[in-house]
């Protein structure tokens, strides 16, 4: 399964790897990101993965807004279920492929480092 992301800057302690990008029919969450409503997104995204609980879209979007609102034990756990089940090619905005076991490692690299820095 080949789902396309958007690269996003957050904040350099929140930055997060990727935000899973919506079309019409897919709702994972990326325009509530986009536009900063985190609470809509978190319940968009938990609507959802009861819906599609395989898709590495929604945790990872999921595991970015925990990490962005400073839950970064639920972000963690998040991403370690990305690197947990089988891996999926994503497509970059910028047109670079990526796995969603490399999005979730890069995550939870960065979520490492803000936790070391912050100590």
């Amino acid at each position: 399964m080949r789902t396309a992301f958007y690269a996003l800057a957050v904040a350099a302690t929140f930055a997060v790897p990727a935000i899973a990008q919506a079309t019409d029919a897919d709702r994972n969450g990326s325009v509530e990101i986009f536009r900063g409503d985190y609470t809509t997104a978190e319940r968009t995204l938990l609507d959802q993965r009861r819906l599609f609980p395989d898709h590495a879209d929604l945790t990872l979007n999921l595991a970015a807004v925990y990490q962005h609102a400073g839950r970064v034990s639920e972000a963690r756990a998040l991403y370690r279920d990305v690197l947990r089940r089988p891996d999926e090619q994503v497509d970059m905005a910028n047109e670079r492929t990526f796995s969603s076991h490399q999005l979730a490692t890069i995550a939870l690299q960065r979520l490492e480092r803000t936790q070391v820095t912050t100590r």
